[in-house]
């Protein structure tokens, strides 16, 4: 077996020799880059984010602004609010399946693998 892998990759070796070249960086693909449209589509889609963060609840709303947008840890922010981690995650979980829902019905895909109900 190990004798066939080695003629293969002999083999291999001989269609295409490598190369001690440098590779021609200006000339592979800028897969980073955005597409012409991606900006347009970012932006649609922040509109609808923005508008749909007003419809949350206040409590919502402070929870997923200081979890999803500044960063806070869940567990700091129940401290913070006077309420157990379970609680500020079921806030966090109802604003993001708000924000979800608002973004298909808006046409936009859903990135998220759960659900949308």
């Amino acid at each position: 077996m190990f004798e066939i892998a080695s003629k293969v990759a002999r083999h291999a070796w001989r269609r295409q020799p490598p190369s001690g070249d440098e590779p021609a960086w200006d000339q592979l693909p800028d897969v980073v880059a955005p597409r012409p449209g991606d900006r347009l589509v970012q932006r649609e889609q922040l509109e609808v984010l923005s508008s749909a963060i007003g419809e949350l609840t206040g409590r919502q709303r402070e929870v997923f602004v200081a979890i999803a947008l500044n960063d806070v840890s869940i567990d700091v922010l129940a401290i913070r609010l006077g309420s157990n981690r379970n609680a500020v995650y079921k806030n966090l979980f109802d604003a993001r399946r708000t924000l979800r829902r608002r973004l298909a019905t808006a046409g936009h895909p859903v990135i998220d693998g759960d659900a949308v109900r």
